[in-house]
């Protein structure tokens, strides 16, 4: 049940109904979590196969705050796309490439290693790239939605 919370809460694209029990982060408590707490899930389809995911706190596809951690496997990429709100991401370990524009062009892409910080301002496209297996921290205000620049770049659009 609690994964399926979780999945809810990080759809992101389109109305989610995450109960408040699905954040461990109440009005009334203190959070404390040790990486062995976390619990990855499965991405939601708005990002291509193969990345989990791990809602900290809140729900990203409501009003408030949120923090989500995102774990691409090697060689992992996500087309031109833009955010709604600003996206202010950590990079806990790996490297993570950052290009903006709407066209894919890895070439432009500025490299972030670990412990590095960037935001990417509300309705501003920009793209991402890994060579090696890469953890990061996101967090911002919800509604938090992926809008991908070429609508065919979409996962969500693609058939199984």
């Amino acid at each position: 049940m609690k994964r399926v919370a979780l999945l809810l809460c990080l759809a992101a694209v389109g109305p989610a109904q995450a109960q408040e029990k699905a954040s461990p982060v109440s009005n009334h408590s203190i959070v404390a979590l040790t990486p062995d707490a976390i619990e990855w899930v499965t991405a939601p389809a708005a990002l291509p196969a193969g990345a989990k995911v791990a809602v900290l706190q809140g729900d990203p596809s409501q009003p408030g705050a949120f923090v989500v951690r995102i774990l691409f496997p090697a060689g992992y990429s996500v087309a031109p796309h833009s955010h709604p709100t600003h996206e202010h991401v950590t990079v806990l370990r790996g490297t993570l490439n950052v290009g903006m524009g709407s066209k894919f062009d890895k070439p432009a892409t500025k490299s972030l290693a670990a412990g590095s910080f960037s935001v990417m301002p509300a309705g501003m496209s920009h793209f991402v790239w890994v060579d090696s297996e890469t953890e990061l921290q996101i967090h911002g205000t919800g509604p938090f939605t992926l809008n991908y620049a070429n609508p065919a770049d979409d996962p969500r659009r693609k058939k199984p």
